[in-house]
């Protein structure tokens, strides 16, 4: 399995490493792709992209999706695809970290995982910050991660 760790771009936060394998620039703003390492019982908050599609496409390990209310698991081989002002939310289950590609469409979100790499900012006492960067990148946070109590 490829290290993201051996990229000098690669960037981390909150234990997630990323690293952008299709710039934004490269296509004109048409899409991004975003190569993603996550441990086991990570995943962001219930939130909307209101600008860009999402596909993920699962490389290593299972992850539990959340989409508007229906919830279901993916595994390596397996995609989802995430409209556009779609309420949404994922986690890494199983015993095994999930490699994952995202596909961003249009690009430019991948924008905001470098600003939260940059600031390192924690879930939830941070926040205030990381809903001040969202707004930048067009989403909105509409509710706790999977699995939170």
């Amino acid at each position: 399995m490829i290290d993201l760790l051996e990229y000098p771009d690669t960037i981390e936060w909150l234990g997630v490493h990323y690293r952008t394998i299709l710039a934004t620039a490269a296509t004109g703003g048409a899409m991004s792709i975003v190569d993603s390492f996550s441990p086991v019982g990570s995943g962001p908050p219930r939130h909307i992209h209101e600008r860009e599609e999402e596909t993920f496409i699962l490389l290593s390990g299972s992850c539990e999706f959340w989409i508007e209310g229906e919830t279901f698991t993916k595994k390596p081989g397996e995609t989802v695809f995430v409209p556009r002002g779609t309420e949404h939310t994922f986690r890494v289950v199983g015993n095994r970290s999930s490699r994952h590609l995202v596909i961003l469409t249009p690009g430019g979100f991948e924008g905001f995982f470098a600003d939260m790499a940059a600031g390192q900012f924690q879930i939830p006492q941070d926040m205030d910050q990381i809903a001040k960067s969202a707004g930048r990148y067009s989403l909105r946070f509409t509710g706790p991660p999977l699995g939170a109590a």
